[in-house]
């Protein structure tokens, strides 16, 4: 459905959008391409026991989300490139990706990090939580996700495309992932992950 294409006028463009999206509601399961452009997983992690708080994003990122609204099933599929990791600090990227003493990211034997979970909580055919498993650096475990924010626009006049976007955050410890740089120096092992994603429907 595309009603822009059809000259709709701006007083009836929101009604027609509405009812477009409504229709998905009604589809069998579809499938989202994530787009790299617009998806940055973010993280903040303690320095020095609670100096300061510092926050880096990952630059580069790939998967998958399918989601049936009518259904109200669903499921998220994110790697992350962690060499692509951003600090605003050199220095400070260089030892995360490649320092083995004391072990960070260790890129090159572990180049990738992936968040694969199920959506729930559906309210209006939207989810509002996300259950799954984070592997980084070389270890799985379960980490589960608040959606903050979830919506679908139906051929997005400056692409023509139907894009779903979400904005989802979460916590774990990094030690449990073998990540224990400035634990004892009081660093706090908490991190805070925020997942913002935009995806772009596979026709």
């Amino acid at each position: 459905m595309n009603c822009f294409k059809f000259g709709v006028s701006v007083n009836y463009a929101a009604v027609c959008t509405i009812l477009a999206i409504s229709g998905l509601a009604s589809a069998s399961p579809v499938t989202y391409t994530i787009d790299p452009n617009h998806t940055h997983p973010e993280f903040e992690t303690d320095h020095l026991g609670g100096v300061s708080i510092w926050r880096g994003l990952f630059k580069r990122t790939s998967g998958t989300i399918i989601l049936d609204a009518a259904a109200q099933t669903g499921t998220l599929d994110v790697t992350i490139d962690v060499a692509s990791v951003e600090f605003g600090n050199d220095k400070l990227n260089e030892e995360a990706v490649n320092s083995t003493a004391p072990p960070i990211f260790e890129a090159q034997k572990y180049p990738t990090a992936r968040y694969k979970g199920t959506l729930g909580g559906f309210i209006n055919g939207s989810p509002t939580k996300v259950e799954g498993f984070l592997t980084l650096h070389g270890i799985t475990m379960p980490v589960a996700l608040r959606i903050n924010s979830f919506k679908c626009v139906v051929d997005l006049p400056a692409t023509q495309k139907d894009v779903c976007g979400a904005d989802a955050v979460g916590t774990f410890n990094r030690a449990d992932f073998g990540i224990t740089v400035g634990q004892r120096y009081g660093f706090k092992m908490e991190v805070s992950l925020h997942i913002q994603v935009e995806a772009i429907r596979v026709e």
